[in-house]
């Protein structure tokens, strides 16, 4: 079924079919693309965003590590975004948190002094499905990565939390999760993980004024996480396709709204992944990163045969996205 194929080629087509729609009010993009929103990914090749660039550079860091730990990704990590922050590619109104992040790291300054602290935008996750796709990690480990890969650039506990729920959403539907049993596995691990502090990956990431345990510092996030997580439940129990998705879990400009927005836009859609992806495009938010969420989740339950033959081909970085989906697949 090719799914970590799928889950990379959706997160990108998402992002492409909600670039045009990112800044747009949810009235402006009716009118102008229908409710049902674009039909297709303009243009050859159909340009993404910086989410997915940054998801490319997640991705070729961890296939380069010798070794799955802090030690060996966070200089890797460090590398593919300075790199990526002076590409000339690097043209799609890039989050100021990450270039502020990203350019601090180039000035040689520790991560933790480097992130953005206060920090929980989305882009801490839009980028971090690869973390899912990786196989055979233990889950402390798979955690640790997501988390630090986050905290390089947004060090707030919740864009910490709500980037290890991203990334475990892409593994568990890889691994073939029924997708409406996720919200409840996402809640239980909210509720398991709520005092886990990963010191090996994070370091003194916690100290900061005011907080006084690693663990009330996680847990502040993971309780955040839960209730947006307790929102998409709400949403699902009488789920309205009609509705803009972004007035019942949020817009998106936030980590954990990202994800709750991204899968409700999936799972109001989980018989028709091409839907779920251009009711991604039409939300009031930041559609480009919700409907590249709602792609990731959908290609890594349904496998790359979701998308369209035609999209896949002239989809922009269309050769990446596939060596890069085949060395998990």
């Amino acid at each position: 079924m090719r799914k970590a194929s799928g889950a990379m080629f959706g997160l990108a087509l998402g992002d492409a079919l909600g670039k045009p729609t990112e800044f747009m009010r949810y009235a402006e993009i009716t009118a102008r693309f229908g409710p049902g929103g674009p039909a297709e990914p303009a243009g050859d090749p159909a340009l993404v965003t910086d989410d997915t660039q940054m998801t490319l550079a997640v991705a070729d860091a961890l296939l380069a590590a010798e070794a799955l730990d802090a030690a060996t990704l966070e200089p890797l990590w460090r590398k593919e975004f300075m790199d990526w922050a002076v590409s000339p590619e690097n043209n799609r109104a890039p989050g100021m948190t990450c270039m502020r992040a990203i350019g601090r790291l180039a000035e040689g300054q520790p991560w933790i002094a480097a992130t953005e602290a206060g920090s929980k935008g989305c882009g801490a996750n839009m980028r971090v499905a690869p973390v899912g796709l990786v196989p055979q990690v233990p889950d402390a480990d798979r955690a640790g990565m997501a988390q630090l890969q986050a905290a390089l650039t947004h060090g707030h506990p919740t864009a910490l939390a709500a980037s290890d729920l991203t990334a475990f959403a892409v593994h568990w539907l890889r691994d073939g999760l029924a997708p409406l049993s996720l919200p409840a596995a996402l809640r239980q691990r909210c509720a398991d993980q709520r005092g886990v502090y990963h010191v090996d990956w994070l370091g003194e990431l916690w100290q900061r004024p005011g907080e006084t345990t690693p663990e009330e510092f996680i847990a502040r996030g993971w309780d955040e996480c839960a209730a947006i997580l307790d929102r998409l439940e709400a949403a699902l129990v009488a789920p309205d396709r009609d509705a803009d998705p972004c007035l019942a879990t949020g817009e998106g400009w936030i980590a954990e709204e990202a994800l709750a927005t991204g899968l409700l836009c999936f799972l109001l859609y989980a018989d028709d992944p091409v839907a779920a992806l251009r009711r991604g495009a039409v939300t009031a938010g930041d559609s480009d990163s919700i409907a590249s969420l709602a792609g990731a989740f959908a290609g890594a339950a349904y496998g790359l045969a979701a998308w369209p033959s035609d999209w896949i081909g002239r989809i922009e970085y269309a050769a990446e996205l596939d060596r890069i989906g085949r060395a998990w697949d």
